[in-house]
């Protein structure tokens, strides 16, 4: 009878030490929100490998045809297009050099979109196009969120603007078991991965480099020691149950 009560002192005991304190789960309950370096300016950065689609438009619709040509499929058998012309796209590659019609090769890897739609009108004004209007989306724009979320994936993003709550929050938040004080963000800077640490429960969030998410980071979620801890028991019970059996089986025949 000792030995019972002992085992249902032990469960209860390690039930109580898994338990999550409030703490580790509220957000934003520490720091004061540093107004003065808060900032809702936010520039995308063009990257190798971004898909962007760039419109030019004028008030001489002849003068921009050839700026604006259309992205076709063609029959292997009759050589003819088929389907309706969708709009153009362009690979941005590893050099940071797109392949524009009429203006040739561009580096616009490195550049934000501001920068990149200036460096096209100082080309096509007033040589090709007088005032033309320019329009750039990253038709890639994409996000991922993994770890301890209710919905790990990845996430296209259409209007290239997603804070790192807002990210959370399209993986339907984190589990109870999620660490709040240690988020991991991915980022490609010049060719290197760039790791950052995040803490939901401080408003120092809110100044973070990362707040703002870029095309492409990567948000990871750990679970926190309970859950891992879990995980392991979970995968080793049918282990525990077979050893379990075993010994129960010996004591019956030892006690004969």
């Amino acid at each position: 009878m000792l030995e019972i009560k002992k085992l249902v002192l032990f469960f209860l005991l390690s039930t109580l030490c898994s338990c999550v304190s409030k703490k580790d789960i509220t957000y934003f309950q520490y720091d004061e929100i540093e107004q003065a370096k808060v900032s809702n300016s936010y520039n995308t950065i063009l990257k190798s490998d971004d898909l962007i689609q760039i419109t030019i438009s004028a008030l001489d619709l002849e003068a921009v045809k050839s700026f604006n040509l259309p992205a076709v499929n063609f029959a292997t058998t009759t050589n003819s297009a088929v389907g309706a012309p969708q709009q153009q796209s362009y690979l941005i590659d590893n050099e940071g050099f797109i392949d524009f019609p009429v203006l040739g090769r561009l580096k616009i890897g490195g550049l934000t979109r501001q920068q990149t739609i200036q460096l096209l009108r100082n080309k096509l004004d007033p040589d090709y196009i007088k005032n033309p209007t320019i329009n750039i989306r990253i038709a890639n724009y994409t996000i991922t969120v993994l770890g301890d979320v209710r919905s790990p994936g990845t996430y296209t993003i259409p209007n290239e603007r997603i804070t790192i709550l807002e990210a959370i929050g399209l993986a339907g938040d984190l589990n109870i078991t999620g660490k709040r004080n240690s988020l991991k963000v991915f980022r490609e800077i010049n060719g290197k991965k760039v790791k950052y640490d995040v803490d939901l429960r401080s408003n120092k969030l809110f100044t973070s480099p990362v707040y703002y998410l870029q095309q492409n980071d990567l948000v990871y979620v750990d679970p926190n020691k309970s859950s891992s801890q879990d995980a392991a028991f979970n995968r080793n019970t049918g282990l525990f149950v077979s050893i379990g059996s075993i010994l129960v089986s010996l004591i019956a025949v030892l006690t004969r």
